[in-house]
């Protein structure tokens, strides 16, 4: 057991096994729930449980997300818990069945933070993209309820080869809707996103570095939107890392914890398929026996940033960036320490900051 205790600031409950849409991109790969057809959802007793577990190794927030949250038999009474434990709230949702009673139930929660997934102005792209018709105008539904009880929250758009000429329309939909902000997520090579990736139907890395200069540099200065692009700090200029709002792509890997719709402990959601990166269950397991001595989360905190590998070894943000995602990395290496596939190509191709870099080689 490492002498040093590590804070256990937020965990990411996956609610659903299940989610109404079926995008092409998703890297938790859910399976796809309509009327005909339900799958498991974390008990509710449950959830209650590992909150009242995590509160005292120092809980101060979870990220209710799946799945879809909000598909959860009991997102009433879980968004109800939530508020009378004071705890901090974020919630990432498709927006598809976000009523204004919930909307409601979610805007009297501490510190709430949503967002809400749409990849194009164009409904039939965004409905293509999420693989359910009619998905689009559900969604801009929803978006208009959180505005409604006084909510910002921000838009999610995943970008692809065959959305990359929405962001500015994108960026104009927010501004119109009421949005607080629009983050850009790059489409990660993981479960369905793979697939994407090897089709080519995702951007190169030459495509992503320019289409990032083109956001922080023009996209941003041509609108009092608040705009992230979750590029890799070392592409960010230091305006962009240091942000204040939670919403700028850090993964605090140090501090969290997943919880999947089965009730079983992970790193997060790579558990889903990843089986070796889950440590336990609820039913059988004290949530902190699982944070203070799994041989995972230990080794975590013991070799980073120092052990990564690769570009990251080399990169003066390591401290801070802390690989990226360590659950990408291990995905596609089945290494804690491999370095993050985005810095890696744009190393080959020499589009890697050089002021970014301790050395010329590593």
């Amino acid at each position: 057991m490492l002498e040093k205790k590590y804070s256990l600031n937020q965990i990411y409950f996956y609610l659903t096994e299940g989610c109404n849409l079926c995008c092409c991109h998703c890297w938790i790969n859910p399976k796809h729930q309509n009327n005909e057809t339900t799958y498991p959802s974390l008990a509710l007793q449950d959830f209650k449980s590992i909150i009242a577990q995590a509160k005292p190794l120092g809980l101060s927030g979870v990220k209710l997300t799946g799945g879809e949250p909000l598909m959860h038999p009991q997102i009433r009474e879980i968004l109800e818990f939530i508020r009378t434990e004071g705890l901090r709230l974020t919630v990432e949702t498709n927006g598809v069945l976000c009523s204004l009673e919930l909307a409601q139930a979610i805007s009297l929660c501490k510190n709430h933070f949503v967002s809400v997934s749409i990849d194009s102005v164009d409904a039939k792209l965004h409905d293509s993209i999420r693989g359910v018709k009619g998905a689009f105008e559900k969604s801009v539904e929803g978006m208009r309820n959180l505005v409604k009880v006084g909510l910002k929250p921000q838009i999610i758009m995943s970008i692809m080869r065959c959305n990359k000429g929405d962001l500015a329309d994108v960026v104009g939909m927010a501004e119109r809707l009421g949005a607080g902000s629009v983050k850009f997520n790059l489409v990660q090579p993981i479960a369905r996103g793979e697939q994407m990736h090897k089709k080519n139907e995702t951007l190169s890395i030459n495509e992503l570095v320019e289409l990032g200069a083109w956001i922080e540099n023009t996209l941003s200065k041509e609108t009092a939107m608040r705009i992230y692009y979750s590029h890799p700090l070392a592409f960010r200029p230091l305006s962009s890392i240091f942000g204040t709002d939670g919403s700028c792509g850090i993964c605090a890997i140090l501090n969290i914890i997943g919880v999947l719709a089965d009730g079983s402990y992970a790193l997060c959601g790579i558990g889903q398929t990843v089986g070796e990166l889950v440590f336990g269950h609820v039913s059988r397991d004290k949530l902190e026996e699982i944070w203070q001595n799994t041989p995972v989360l230990n080794a975590l905190r013991q070799g980073l940033p120092n052990q990564l590998k690769g570009i990251c070894k080399d990169c003066m943000m390591k401290n801070r960036c802390l690989g990226s995602c360590i659950a990408q990395n291990y995905y596609r290496n089945k290494d804690l320490w491999a370095a993050y596939w985005y810095c890696e190509e744009a190393y080959r191709e020499g589009l890697f900051p050089r002021t970014r870099l301790k050395s010329e080689e590593f």
